[in-house]
């Protein structure tokens, strides 16, 4: 090709606003494929039908692994293949028009152009260019027809992440942050880095047009086991050396760490925070991605369908087993076909990147077809029995002597496990309940011919299991029946004050030996620091019932508090001549409140104060206060401020600028932490306006 080096107009804006790449922060082109894109080139003296395009991607492109494509002009775009059409042309310079396949390898790539006329001239440059999924295309593997969905599934960099336990849910806002500067090059280098790539760079590279294969590679990328992935988990309620997971406000922070630490581990994560960066990465790669949370989720260890929780006499819960039920555990769904299962088993798809099981030998989960797990389909790939326990396993509480090595059954439930499943809803800040998409009515006779056929399929119903319980433990019938209800606040600062509600079920007397225990837990329910123990002797009268409060001062648990503030607790009461009866409540203590305000309009491009307040609730001073502020298209970066300790019921207003520089709904995320209350999080929607 003749001339000097052309120069090329990549049309960055137009070409972002056609393709729904706008919001990236990038100087480098960025598309979605299966569409098409202009550029124009100059200083090329050939006419156009002596050119030949290459597109190429990967360590060793080749035409058999789809990595690379040559192309000419043609009159016409083509829907399987890459290909250029004449746009328009001036002396020396050409406008084409590129289109690729909607099932192209995403990733980047670099295009050359070459001259078929002078023989064996070698391809000449015109630069790089990204290729993302495209949910907006009805051919590609993650088309959604909802337009308001892909707006929130790809483009909504603001989430809201349910926790706390299913009696009482709370919420906190997280900022995805697909869109800040680098963090596409980070996703796409995570990638390089997975195990695959490691092992085999061409046949991962060739795979890479698919979103299932995708995902579950990233479900092992964003958890640190096995490939110095990005974050490291800890649930010991200790978080020395690192970050505790709940200080986290957004996913950009963590991604950039990563890089900036020549891709060491972050320290550390909880289910949220692999789930909210996992989001981040298919978001941005293209692919709609939401979090969903799951309240008493079974984390089935052995792969029976049945979680086992042990206690010991005076009511203490024991770590006996791998088995657990978490408060909460929050999750990934992605959409998209799924060409290898079937019509039916398409649509929304779980990924898990917190590792709690090996799959295929790493700690990756998914994709799991949604449709598979309420249908019992748990022979299907990938995981199904996992995510199937995950939301329906049986309950079975055990008493245990350690002396002996005895256990008996206390009682067995059915319905405890899966619950109140929870995601943002669509262009709103209000919860979804989509339990219903999980599974048939708890308790009704189709819910229980599922997990009958669960059972079967994974081979449980015909083999004989030495550690069930018998049917006639499991038909028991208790003498009692308590409850743990709780009088007044619920909130860190303030006395906790129980009420454990006992009634007999009998026509006769009954006496009762109760022992409790009160434990601080994280929010898998693994007990941390014993809080309170007590035990009382009682006596009920013929279908009597009894209250017996109790109370815990806040200087009691205080100290004895994870940053999860949940509290466990126990009564177990040993009923003369009759079966033990358990009674349990887990406690989500509320965070004092934060407010915040916008003090005037928020305008693109000028300054708009912003008033913080927390008044310390305690009758002690609290020290080390800092407050934690973030928020895509209101504040570049993330905002960090020192507030002077507080005396006993001080107020304290702590105001900030912003400078928004986009219009429409935006929201601050804040996190506020100080010597006595761990991480207090509130989001504020803002309104920009032009």
């Amino acid at each position: 090709i003749a001339g000097s080096q052309p120069s090329t107009n990549w049309h960055l804006k137009e070409n972002a606003r056609d393709h729904h790449t706008h919001k990236f922060l990038s100087k480098e082109l960025i598309v979605r494929r299966g569409q098409a894109f202009i550029i124009t080139f100059n200083g090329i003296e050939q006419p156009e039908q002596n050119l030949t395009f290459i597109a190429e991607t990967g360590p060793k492109p080749s035409k058999l692994t789809k990595t690379q494509a040559t192309f000419g002009i043609s009159s016409t775009a083509s829907k399987e293949s890459w290909s250029a059409v004449l746009h328009s042309t001036s002396s020396n310079s050409m406008s084409i028009s590129i289109s690729s396949p909607p099932n192209a390898v995403i990733g980047r790539y670099k295009l050359s152009v070459q001259s078929t006329s002078s023989g064996s001239s070698s391809p000449t440059s015109l630069g790089t260019f990204v290729v993302l999924f495209n949910p907006w295309s009805s051919g590609d593997d993650v088309f959604m027809s909802n337009k308001a969905e892909c707006e929130e599934y790809v483009l909504e960099e603001f989430g809201i992440i349910f926790a706390g336990n299913k009696n009482r849910i709370s919420s906190f806002g997280w900022n995805f942050g697909q869109f800040q500067e680098d963090i596409i090059n980070i996703c796409l280098s995570m990638l390089d880095r997975s195990l695959n790539y490691r092992q085999d760079p061409v046949t991962d590279v060739s795979h890479r047009n698919d979103p299932k294969y995708l995902g579950r590679v990233l479900s092992a990328m964003v958890n640190a086991n096995d490939d110095q992935g990005v974050l490291l988990g800890n649930w010991s309620g200790n978080y020395d050396g690192g970050r505790s997971p709940s200080s986290w406000t957004g996913s950009g922070e963590i991604l950039l760490n990563w890089k900036k630490s020549g891709f060491r581990p972050v320290k550390y994560g909880q289910c949220w925070v692999f789930a909210a960066v996992l989001t981040t990465v298919l978001r941005c790669l293209g692919i709609p991605t939401r979090t969903i949370t799951n309240f008493s989720s079974a984390h089935d260890a052995d792969g029976n369908l049945r979680v086992d929780e042990f206690y010991d006499a005076s009511g203490n819960h024991l770590e006996r087993s791998a088995d657990s039920i978490w408060n909460f555990h929050v999750w990934n769904e992605s959409w998209f076909s799924r060409s290898d299962l079937g019509p039916s088993y398409s649509g929304w798809q779980i990924l898990d990147a917190t590792p709690q099981e090996e799959s295929g030998g790493i700690y990756q989960c998914g994709p799991a077809s949604r449709n598979a797990i309420k249908e019992g389909d748990v022979d299907l790939d990938y995981d199904c029995p996992f995510v199937f326990a995950e939301v329906n396993a049986d309950c079975m509480y055990w008493n245990y002597d350690p002396a002996t090595g005895k256990k008996t059954l206390i009682f067995s439930q059915s319905t405890t496990v899966g619950q109140s499943m929870s995601t943002k809803a669509v262009g709103r800040d209000d919860r979804v309940d989509v339990t219903n998409d999980y599974k048939y009515e708890e308790g009704s006779k189709k819910e229980r011919d599922i997990f009958k056929k669960a059972r079967k399929k994974l081979g449980l119903e015909d083999k004989f299991d030495p550690t069930a319980p018998t049917p006639q433990e499991i038909d028991q019938k208790p003498d009692i029946s308590g409850k743990f209800k709780v009088d007044g606040s619920i909130e860190v600062g303030k006395d906790l004050n129980l009420i454990l509600v006992l009634a007999n079920l009998q026509s006769d007397a009954k006496t009762v030996d109760v022992n409790m225990t009160a434990w601080s837990t994280v929010y898998t329910r693994k007990p941390v620091r014993e809080i309170w123990n007590d035990s009382i002797s009682i006596t009920l009268s013929p279908k009597e019932e009894k209250e017996f409060p109790r109370h815990i001062p806040y200087t009691e648990y205080q100290q004895q508090l994870t940053t999860d503030n949940m509290i466990q607790v126990t009564a177990l009461c040993h009923v003369k001549d009759g079966i033990q009866v358990l009674v349990q409540r887990d406690i989500s203590l509320d965070s004092p409140a934060i407010d915040i305000q916008v003090l005037g309009e928020a305008k693109v491009n000028e300054e708009v104060d912003v008033e913080v307040i927390f008044t310390n609730p305690i009758d002690t001073e609290v020290t080390d206060c800092v407050l934690q502020v973030e928020g895509n298209d209101l504040l570049r970066g993330i905002l960090k401020i020192d507030i002077p300790p507080l005396k006993a019921s001080e107020k304290s207003s702590t105001k900030f600028k912003l400078i928004p520089s986009e219009t429409g709904s935006k929201h601050l995320v804040v996190n506020f932490s100080c010597d006595k209350f761990a991480d207090i999080k509130t989001f504020k929607m803002v309104n920009v306006i032009d």
